[in-house]
């Protein structure tokens, strides 16, 4: 038996991972499960980082009566941590839905032209994309990065953390619209008309690199072995994308959770004025390849509407809240998922009715009634991004693999089935946490390649 370790930190939440591989097949035991609750202080919405190297810390403690070989941290996209010239972390890292990045893709354009940077990196537009951070960063708090020596995105930077080794993994550099899609490497051009250094940026690593071994302090301090850290698909979206358990080399996929990604793997990326307009994705994925997706805004809409509900004193489990959906009229109203103002945490349920009144549209007013028009408006949105997806590919997808935590959301399945037509695979729901394993045991030689990954999958 071959045991992992992999930590998967999503936007909400986070959990280690134990990965047994006995030849044929994979288990998973979460050994470890804790909160990812940003904090806000002084206007500004922080990730708390601290916390969450303490959260791992408790991982590799009550992963040891397991045995693990080896480590793999993946998590969310764009965010980043400032060190100095002795290695020291510059204070909390912001957190992509902070305020201060509203109107940043309109606001860089003194710098470089949106048409010029998308033909370079071919990444879709996003007010918190890490160029965008590092823009308003450069322009409201220079004095930081003139302390900043290295830029660490959040895995390299919790990687650095287990290793004191700092790296860039490339489907998370991919992530920050200053990677070169083509060549798979930090853009000299775009980076030569930022207003930041580019030798803010470490060397970039494939997928399935050895970072380093687990520091000798570390291991004494916390009674653990000096085990390899590896560099997996360090992207959550990349990582859940090595477990979508297709046959075929051209497949459509969905990772549904806070946000959704629905799009396909490709062997090079595709920069067009068709995917410009559409503003189409090409992040990186494992093995060189491309995930050529649309980010768009997922169960955050019901995941904050239901923070909302509770604020103003009552708690609904997503269960109540599916029931509620499914007893409402359908039909009355949608909204633009990715309308900017639902971006932001706070009241989504009164901006869901500002939305509709202003467009006049009925305006959802019971529980019920917003989430029907949140299920609809997301399975719509959905439709639509096949659609868009068929057409920049010049391909026809006629079966959907639906992976990651909406999985277990059987109306929003039912409703994408019926809007998109097709045939709709759920599972795995644990498609993060398998790709990190799978890509470990890859790169220890206990699976060839991701073609067999998959099919053990």
């Amino acid at each position: 038996m071959k045991n992992v370790l992999a930590f998967d930190l999503g936007a909400s939440s986070g959990r280690a991972v134990i990965g047994s591989f006995d030849g044929k097949k994979i288990t998973l035991t979460e050994v470890h499960r804790f909160k990812n609750d940003p904090v806000e202080l002084g206007g500004t919405l922080y990730w708390d980082v601290l916390r969450l190297w303490y959260e791992i810390c408790e991982g590799l403690v009550k992963a040891k009566p397991y045995g693990y070989d080896c480590i793999g941290i993946d998590t969310w996209g764009v965010d980043f941590g400032l060190f100095d010239r002795k290695g020291r972390l510059l204070g909390n890292p912001v957190h992509y839905r902070d305020r201060r990045y509203e109107g940043m893709v309109a606001a860089s354009e003194k710098y470089i032209s949106n048409d010029e940077l998308y033909g370079v990196t071919g990444i879709q537009f996003m007010d918190f994309n890490t160029v965008f951070q590092l823009i308003a960063t450069a322009e409201k708090e220079p004095e930081l990065l003139e302390r900043a020596d290295r830029l660490l995105l959040m895995p390299d930077m919790l990687n650095y953390f287990l290793t004191g080794e700092m790296t860039a993994e490339y489907t998370m550099a991919s992530t920050t619209q200053l990677l070169d899609a083509r060549t798979r490497r930090w853009s000299a051009d775009v980076l030569s008309k930022m207003p930041f250094g580019s030798s803010l940026l470490p060397d970039i690593i494939d997928p399935g690199t050895r970072v380093g071994t687990v520091t000798a302090e570390l291991s004494e301090l916390l009674g653990i072995p000096r085990v390899p850290v590896y560099a997996v698909c360090g992207h959550d979206t990349a990582s859940a994308m090595v477990a979508v358990p297709a046959k075929e080399k051209d497949f459509a996929f969905l990772s549904c959770g806070t946000w959704s990604l629905l799009g396909t793997e490709l062997d090079e990326p595709v920069i067009n004025a068709d995917t410009r307009s559409l503003n189409m994705t090409n992040e990186g994925g494992y093995g060189g390849c491309i995930s050529f997706l649309k980010n768009i805004i997922g169960l955050w809409l019901i995941q904050e509407s239901r923070r909302q509900w509770k604020r103003e004193g009552t708690e609904y489990s997503f269960a109540e809240l599916e029931k509620l959906a499914l007893a409402a009229p359908s039909g009355r109203c949608l909204i633009d998922p990715d309308d900017p103002v639902f971006v932001p945490q706070g009241d989504i349920p009164g901006r869901i009715r500002e939305y509709c009144r202003s467009s006049g549209q009925p305006v959802p007013e019971d529980v019920g009634a917003v989430m029907r028009c949140i299920y609809e408006s997301i399975a719509g949105k959905y439709a639509s991004t096949v659609k868009k997806l068929e057409k920049c590919t010049g391909k026809t997808y006629d079966t959907l693999h639906v992976i990651g935590g909406g999985v277990k959301d059987g109306l929003l399945l039912k409703m994408t089935a019926e809007t998109t037509g097709m045939n709709v695979v759920p599972g795995p729901t644990e498609a993060t946490a398998l790709g990190n394993v799978a890509v470990q045991l890859i790169a220890e030689g206990e699976l060839k390649d991701i073609a067999q990954a998959r099919s053990v999958i």
